[in-house]
């Protein structure tokens, strides 16, 4: 913990020429901007209309640390949790009450998800662990190490509908030391919790992931190379690398790149990339884009009480847009009908 506070010390002093840059000149560029939604396909008007406004929720999150992070909607309070993790809080939005402080000492927590039974599963940067929160208050360790050296830097997480733990360890921002791995990886926890299983380990910065509505196609970020990837599932579980494939390149001139992504019941996927965030059909064709004017989309979510409202967060804000299309729901039940 001694060397993790360290890194942070390191960072607060390197990083405040480019914080500025990121929190004030991109977004001073960005920012002002007039959003819109950008209709590049016929098909897009199934999804969402075009003149649906765009709303901005809460504003003012993120810094050196990392930025505005990890929504996820909580169906039986109808509230929407979410991380800031450069102050290291989770926030909660309640609609028509705004914004309020859900939790202190996240541990600079990144990506959330719930698991079967609705529990919080969180990537935390600070400690190197991805956490399960259990009902009673106590704290189960799903993961902070493999092969016996300390994971990088887990970053986001989802659940298969047969309990099974999936989540990314790009590193990044963090002092390397001897007991680290030296790689980055994607990872399968086995509903027991009682297997690690490396499933990639061949994409330089791995980052947001998700399954298709069959769950017979693992889709992932490659935040590097400004890409989301695609790969088959085998029946255990795994991927075959040997599937792997270019699903979209959000590579582009304005700023932005693939971080977390989400899947609606239809298959469509939505991704931040170059200058919004992208909506595609289960092939990967590009059907519009949501324009928010930030320099980045960091993640999104379903919400409400039919799953049709979009979230999704920049370095700083929180926003949402209503859709026409269901998204898949979180916790994902195993067997539940999906479109």
């Amino acid at each position: 913990m001694r060397n993790e506070i360290s890194r942070r010390d390191v960072l607060t002093v390197a990083g405040a020429a480019s914080g500025l840059a990121l929190t004030g000149g991109l977004r001073s560029a960005w920012g002002q901007g007039a959003t819109r939604i950008e209709q590049l396909a016929p098909e897009l008007a199934k999804i969402i209309d075009t003149a649906e406004p765009i709303r901005m929720l809460g504003d003012g999150y993120g810094g050196d640390i990392g930025p505005a992070e990890g929504p996820l909607w909580i169906t039986e309070g109808g509230y929407l949790l979410f991380n800031d993790i450069n102050a290291a809080r989770r926030m909660k939005y309640t609609p028509g009450k705004g914004v309020s402080v859900a939790m202190e000492k996240t541990n600079e927590a990144n990506g959330l998800t719930r698991d079967l039974q609705g529990r919080i599963v969180s990537c935390e940067h600070l400690t190197r662990r991805v956490t399960r929160y259990e009902l009673d208050g106590s704290l189960t360790v799903i993961a902070n190490s493999f092969g016996g050296k300390r994971l990088l830097r887990p970053n986001d997480v989802i659940v298969k509908s047969d309990g099974a733990v999936y989540f990314t360890d790009p590193g990044g921002n963090a002092l390397p030391e001897q007991w680290d791995l030296t790689f980055a990886g994607v990872y399968r926890v086995s509903p027991d919790l009682g297997t690690l299983s490396l499933i990639l380990d061949n994409v330089v910065r791995p980052n947001g992931l998700a399954f298709s509505p069959d769950e017979s196609v693992f889709y992932l970020a490659d935040t590097r190379a400004r890409v989301l990837r695609a790969y088959d599932v085998q029946p255990n579980g795994s991927v075959a690398k040997e599937t792997g494939r270019v699903f979209a390149d959000l590579n582009g001139a304005e700023p932005g790149v693939p971080d977390g992504l989400k899947v609606d019941t239809l298959g469509n996927v939505y991704c931040g990339g170059s200058g919004g965030l992208w909506i595609m059909d289960s092939t990967g064709k590009k059907l519009g884009r949501i324009v928010h004017g930030h320099a980045a989309t960091t993640n999104v979510a379903f919400g409400g009480n039919d799953w049709r409202t979009l979230y999704f967060t920049t370095r700083s804000s929180l926003f949402s847009v209503n859709l026409k299309v269901a998204g898949l729901p979180v916790p994902t039940k195993k067997g539940a009908p999906r479109a």
